[in-house]
């Protein structure tokens, strides 16, 4: 079951959904809308192997935007710093953006319960677009949990994603044993 927009914001008050910076003519019907911060990276080699670490090199978006590029991942980051304490967060695109022919994430859309961080965003583009810090690019949809939680990720010893950090981090699939 997906929240509402009055269950979202029951969960806010309770302490279930952590989002800073809040506004709340960013709640939707049944999500919140999140924004491109100031933060890409893009992978430093040409080549990247899932054994090895793979290192990235941030920027900023400059005033005037930034113009993505067809070919090459980016890796952004929500402007939001979220938590999700009770619930399953799906990150998927505004139509807007994807109408723009830039996809938000590759395979990465679904958070786990006691995720608490920015979202970092795997953005790719079908043709050269710019973008600016603080457009609005996706949206956070909570889905509703069956059961009790007996390992929530925030507190998980072997997630690799848990450094807060408000730039996008990069792959960290290295760290897996295969």
């Amino acid at each position: 079951m997906i929240l509402t927009d009055k269950q979202i914001l029951i969960a806010i008050n309770k302490g279930e959904i952590v989002v800073e910076p809040y506004d709340r003519s960013c709640l939707g019907t049944n999500s919140y809308d999140v924004h491109l911060s100031k933060y890409l990276a893009t992978y430093e080699n040409e080549v990247l192997d899932a054994k090895k670490h793979n290192t990235v090199t941030h920027f900023e978006i400059p005033e005037e935007g930034f113009v993505i590029q067809p070919g090459t991942l980016y890796l952004g980051a929500t402007l939001e710093y979220t938590e999700t304490h009770a619930t399953v967060p799906f990150l998927e695109g505004k139509s807007s953006v994807g109408r723009l022919g830039i996809d938000i994430h590759a395979t990465a859309g679904k958070g786990d319960v006691g995720f608490c961080n920015h979202w970092t965003l795997e953005i790719s583009c079908v043709h050269p677009v710019r973008v600016y810090a603080g457009m609005p690019v996706g949206q956070l949809i909570y889905f509703m949990v069956d059961g009790e939680i007996e390992n929530y990720y925030n507190k998980k010893k072997n997630a690799k994603y848990n450094l807060k950090t408000p730039k996008p981090m990069e792959s960290m699939m290295w760290k897996n044993t295969f």
